[in-house]
């Protein structure tokens, strides 16, 4: 039988329900056990993807195309599996499908009702997630109370009690909050998050407590008693200085013996020693005076779950090097002619990150520019590699006013434009140039030196693309197209040969990143970065 794991958070949102179920698989991974994830979010839309950053941060985008959830990024960087679209779905998917469902009749006429309807689709949706891993991780979306939460709760309920207590656990996330001026621990708001479970028929089986400390033995036993729940199964979630202790400090409270009892599965000493090796070289790094500063020139810089995945691979770089990464975040916005040597002048790399709408774009163009001009390392993803093209397009090819048509309609140099099956289409959700594509590398450029092979299938999310009516052109002026979509002849990588180190790419390769794997162009990026820093010193 498979197991399944239901992982519930109480109290408020943002505890890291998302880092903790991830921790939990890299650990039941580590002990050798076959797993995979399934995320299900309480909100209507069909998925994030037309979702503003700002409201949901990143939109993560699994092999397979699909936009999902950023919890399905701390998925696959803590764990060795590979997501699909059937790894998230939201109400706003399973709603939709219920109703073309409805329309063709295939409910013969009944009523249909949330019960048993909805919630049977809910747990169609876990079925065909499971495939066929040994675990099954479920994390609930929200938090408990929410009313657009109970569907979900009703169904993981219904699933527990037809696949059996002994193939199914429930993991509550909740919070213990510490009073300063009194001095303590409160545990009645997990209390309560508890009982608000037990009423809807939910007994958890593992309290995972978030604090800003670890939890005495006294409060563990509190909780336990106030909650039905074994003392055993009370675990301390303190903060912690990396996301990448979670595992380690999970193992520290025992919560692999926990679920191997509970599940009733062979018990196997999990194998972290890569998440020791981890944490062991970022502490070192914390330490050390090896450092270099990275700007990173966005539009929604305000939210750093914006470029989640981003920030992580930056991380992982930092690893690879072992050398501390401090990210200056710079409003496009802000940038100007008169104040960008102030944003940008100590910088030692600068990096361009994806985006939609013109907010900001000039920015990022000045950006590109003044990383072109004073030699300094760059790195531009997606948009990013598009206002590379426009930067170069105007200051060294001489195409005055040349832009993407996505910002200006008009521009007589449309360096950037939309494929003609992109151009009549009203649906803005799930039609862009989704998921993972293959990427032909030329030799002897800087793209093949950093992968050192000459085939790579890197995830895409984007509609406009390199106009190949101006590669020659642009190639002539000193610009070089290192890789390609070749089915489609699609510029994909471009780079800048008598630069120190420029390099813009189409996809996005942080999605592909893991602290125990980092994504190349990243290493290599603070790489280069860290060698310009150390050139500039030595002058």
């Amino acid at each position: 039988m498979q197991k399944f794991i239901f992982i519930t958070g109480g109290v408020l949102s943002s505890l890291g329900k998302g880092v903790t179920s991830a921790g939990i698989g890299a650990i039941l991974e580590a002990m050798g056990y076959k797993i995979t994830f399934l995320k299900l979010d309480p909100y209507l839309n069909v998925d994030p993807g037309t979702m503003n950053p700002y409201q949901h941060g990143e939109v993560y985008v699994t092999e397979d195309g699909a936009e999902t959830d950023l919890d399905l990024g701390h998925y696959e960087r803590f764990t060795n599996v590979v997501l699909t679209k059937y790894n998230n779905a939201t109400s706003g998917k399973l709603y939709y499908q219920i109703l073309e469902k409805e329309r063709r009749g295939a409910y013969l006429g009944a009523t249909v009702q949330i019960i048993p309807h909805f919630t049977n689709e809910i747990k169609r949706a876990i079925e065909k997630a499971s495939a066929d891993a040994e675990i099954v991780l479920v994390e609930i979306g929200g938090t408990v109370g929410d009313i657009e939460s109970l569907p979900f709760l009703e169904a993981i309920r219904q699933m527990s009690l037809e696949k059996g207590r002994e193939n199914s656990m429930f993991i509550h996330l909740t919070y213990v909050p510490y009073i300063k001026v009194a001095g303590e621990l409160k545990t009645k708001p997990s209390q309560h998050s508890v009982k608000e479970l037990r009423a809807i028929g939910i007994q958890p089986d593992v309290l995972i407590c978030r604090a800003e400390k670890p939890l005495p033995k006294a409060i563990k036993r509190k909780l336990a008693l106030f909650t039905n729940v074994h003392e055993d199964a009370v675990l301390s979630a303190p903060d912690l200085d990396t996301i990448y202790e979670i595992p380690l400090h999970l193992k520290k409270e025992k919560l692999d013996v926990v679920i191997s009892n509970l599940l009733n599965i062979e018990y196997r000493e999990p194998d972290l020693s890569k998440w020791k090796k981890i944490v062991s070289t970022l502490n070192q790094i914390e330490k050390s005076s090896s450092e270099v500063n990275i700007a990173i020139i966005g539009k929604y810089t305000e939210l750093k779950d914006a470029y989640k995945s981003i920030d992580e691979a930056l991380i992982h770089a930092s690893i690879a090097n072992k050398v501390k990464v401090n990210v200056h975040w710079v409003r496009a916005d802000d940038l100007t002619d008169e104040n960008i040597n102030e944003f940008l002048g100590n910088m030692d790399g600068i990096l361009v990150p994806g985006g939609f709408g013109d907010r900001g774009v000039e920015g990022k163009i000045k950006a590109v520019r003044f990383a072109r001009e004073n030699n300094i390392p760059y790195f531009g993803i997606c948009l990013g590699m598009q206002v590379a093209v426009i930067e170069f397009a105007r200051n060294v090819a001489g195409l005055e006013g040349a832009n993407s048509t996505e910002f200006d309609p008009q521009t007589p140099y449309p360096v950037i434009d939309l494929m003609p099956e992109q151009k009549n289409l009203d649906k803005k959700g799930g039609t862009m140039r989704l998921g993972a594509y293959k990427c032909t590398l030329k030799e002897g450029t800087l793209a093949y030196d950093i992968y050192k092979q000459k085939e790579i299938y890197e995830r895409h999310r984007h509609r406009y693309e390199f106009n190949t009516e101006y590669k020659k052109l642009l190639e002539e002026k000193g610009l070089v197209v290192s890789g390609e979509y070749t089915a489609k002849k699609l510029p994909e990588i471009v780079e800048i040969p008598s630069h120190r180190w420029f390099i813009g790419c189409q996809f996005h390769p942080e999605f592909k990143s893991k602290p125990f794997s980092p994504h190349p162009i990243f290493r290599e990026f603070i790489r280069a970065s860290f060698e310009y820093k150390k050139e500039k010193e030595a002058n």
